[in-house]
């Protein structure tokens, strides 16, 4: 039996998008490829190799062993892709938890549900934010964040579902950004909390980010769900078999 809390609808009706994603309807994702051409006199053919501009980091673009971490836990091979799936798995989540979940600290853990949202949304601003710098070329070092302070304030808690809806906007934003920029920003770097970092590396933590606190939030509310609208059909399937 579903607890929909706060939830003021269990298909959380955050945009168009979102409808789709509840109706199990999702568009194919594109990954960004990056074809260079090598001309050579002696060839009269011109060989053709294609990357893609979303792959998975190098060792050498990820700043810490933790945000590697982070990264190794994610599926696939375009983070597009592993970032769009997302937006299944935390409407498809936060409609099955129920106000007591939602504001219960549970045993060994500081914040509540509805503050690891909160920090998730924080965070994904966060990561935009870095993004859009270190794509447009300015270099200039990056500070950190104290995201327990940021906890500890509570200042923007809110309503559970507007989390859900600004979590929502917030990511396909960085959506947008990623599959505007031009193939040769997501391996520019800078300095992030002293760390050199690629606009890739961020997108795979971006990614990774989200899918270890949502993680921990099945766990300690005994809730499973599909993460992905390919794994709800499949689930269906062989429920009505």
């Amino acid at each position: 039996m579903r607890c929909w809390g706060d939830l003021k609808v269990a298909t959380c009706p955050l945009s168009d998008d979102f409808q789709r994603l509840s109706c199990g309807l999702w568009s194919d994702i594109y990954c960004v490829e990056v074809t260079t051409i090598y001309e050579s006199a002696t060839y009269q053919q011109r060989p053709q190799m294609t990357r893609i501009a979303s792959r998975r980091p190098e060792s050498t673009e990820v700043g810490t062993e933790y945000q590697r971490g982070l990264i190794d836990q994610l599926e696939g091979q375009c983070v597009l892709k592993a970032l769009d799936d997302q937006l299944y798995w935390i409407c498809e989540l936060a409609s099955h938890l129920c106000t007591e979940q939602i504001d219960k600290v549970h045993a060994s853990y500081g914040w509540s549900i509805r503050q690891v949202f909160e920090h998730c949304v924080d965070a994904e601003r966060v990561f935009g934010y870095r993004m859009l710098r270190i794509a447009a070329g300015d270099s200039t070092a990056l500070p950190g964040w104290d995201e327990n302070a940021y906890a500890d304030r509570r200042f923007g808690l809110g309503n559970f579902s507007g989390l859900v809806a600004e979590f929502g906007h917030l990511r396909q934003a960085n959506l947008l950004l990623l599959r505007r920029i031009v193939p040769a920003s997501w391996d520019l770097s800078a300095n992030v909390d002293g760390f050199r970092i690629t606009v890739r590396a961020i997108a795979w933590l971006t990614a990774g980010h989200l899918h270890h606190h949502l993680g921990i939030v099945e766990q300690r509310c005994g809730v499973a769900v599909a993460r992905t609208a390919a794994q709800a059909m499949m689930d269906q399937q062989a429920m009505k078999s």
